[in-house]
């Protein structure tokens, strides 16, 4: 078993696929397995960065490296946490990451454009 900060993080990924939601499954099956243009995404991938000299993390939803791409899906909470999640964002941006966020009910309701966007982005 590993210790420290890296078993921290392994538990909480591990932890969250765990309670995936259902928008989260959704998407899955169709970004898993280099289903969309070959490229390989992680779910619940850990982003590591320090901030004031301390190490810290955040768990995207999805994340392919070769793009450099972050899948958030965000549900009722995200509603009251919006400053927390923009400053999640300008963090992965100044990573060089790029986010973009979808909405439970349009991966659940309008699947095929949530798609649609993933791929320009992938273009």
């Amino acid at each position: 078993m590993k210790s420290g900060k890296n078993a921290v993080i392994i538990e909480t990924a591990r932890a969250l696929r765990r309670k995936s939601t259902r928008s989260e499954s959704i998407l899955w099956q169709k970004l898993r397995n280099r289903k969309l243009y070959g490229a390989k995404f992680i779910r619940q991938h850990a982003i590591k960065f320090i901030i004031n000299g301390l190490k810290r993390f955040f768990v995207a939803d999805f994340y392919c490296s070769e793009y450099k791409l972050v899948i958030e899906i965000d549900g009722e909470i995200h509603d009251r946490q919006k400053d927390y999640d923009e400053m999640r964002t300008y963090i992965m941006n100044i990573l060089g990451i790029k986010v973009i966020r979808f909405k439970n009910e349009e991966v659940e309701y309008n699947c095929e454009t949530v798609m649609m966007k993933i791929a320009r982005e992938l273009c």
